[in-house]
């Protein structure tokens, strides 16, 4: 097929020799396959942000590091240099994110090169040498599912292990290969200590697993594994091999009774005074 113009610049300095043809188109990037010497990869093409169906939310930008404040001042303002450089880092979070996650150990595809918003990595293929489904396209027995779904919490503790959250993990952003499920799309991925959103996407992430694979084992969804998870987290706890139950029960602190008897009696003389304040301006 014809180069697409963005692939080009990397046909030029050699890093993709030619195109095979377009993989996907999702709501974040078009992707293709590209022939990289002897080997065959995909090319992540991100779209621009006006024709992107991902909502760029402050909730998943907060806790990212901004490289210097001439940067963070541009981005904040708006202007054309600020939106390129947020544009950037956009880009950037997902590259950086998979690096430290396929360091970790996580199954994520291997990241080889970004060069002028192009994103060269592995292309995950099935026992046939086809890229790889998505886990929505997979017909799933009981026990593919249940041993998908156990596979994939692993993935999610091992993640928030490294210090990310996906933050938009579902059936629609996981191939599977000839071993099992790999995690992909990871631009709006959160650092967990830094966005004060990251124990509701790990969470949302979580449920979103056992909503799919209840669909085959209902019994997943009355599971609390995002609860647990991060519980395990918050108190130091969690390790990449942590056997988890799916069982968690919040804690509920007794209600310190001398606290509310005070809350009352303050209410009380607050509305004596308000009364006798009114009753005095109507006696001059």
């Amino acid at each position: 097929m014809k180069t697409p113009s963005r692939i080009e610049p990397l046909v030029i300095d050699g890093l993709v020799d030619h195109v095979h043809r377009q993989l996907m188109s999702g709501k974040e990037a078009m992707v293709y396959v590209v022939q990289c010497g002897e080997e065959v990869r995909c090319a992540k093409v991100y779209k621009e942000a006006n024709k992107r169906g991902f909502h760029k939310a402050v909730d998943y930008t907060e806790g990212r590091k901004i490289k210097n404040s001439r940067q963070a001042r541009a981005m904040a303002k708006g202007s054309r240099y600020g939106r390129q450089e947020q544009e950037a880092a956009w880009q950037h979070a997902e590259v950086d994110a998979l690096r430290r996650l396929a360091a970790a150990g996580v199954r994520v595809p291997t990241p080889y090169d970004f060069h002028e918003g192009v994103l060269l990595m592995e292309l995950v293929t099935d026992e046939d040498g086809e890229p790889a489904p998505r886990l929505n396209d997979v017909v799933l027995e009981e026990d593919d599912a249940r041993r998908f779904h156990a596979d994939l919490l692993r993935q999610v503790v091992r993640m928030l292990c490294a210090g990310i959250v996906h933050g938009d993990l579902s059936e629609y952003n996981v191939l599977v290969d000839r071993n099992g499920p790999v995690i992909i799309d990871l631009p709006q991925a959160v650092d967990a200590a830094a966005n004060s959103n990251a124990r509701a996407m790990l969470e949302r992430d979580v449920n979103n697993l056992a909503d799919y694979f209840g669909q085959f084992v209902p019994a997943l969804r009355d599971t609390a594994y995002g609860k647990e998870i991060w519980s395990l987290y918050e108190s130091g706890k969690l390790q990449p091999e942590t056997e988890l139950t799916g069982v968690f029960a919040e804690e509920v602190a007794p209600a310190d009774v001398g606290e509310v008897m005070q809350v009352i009696e303050d209410a009380l003389r607050e509305e004596a005074a308000r009364q006798a304040g009114r009753a005095e301006a109507g006696n001059p």
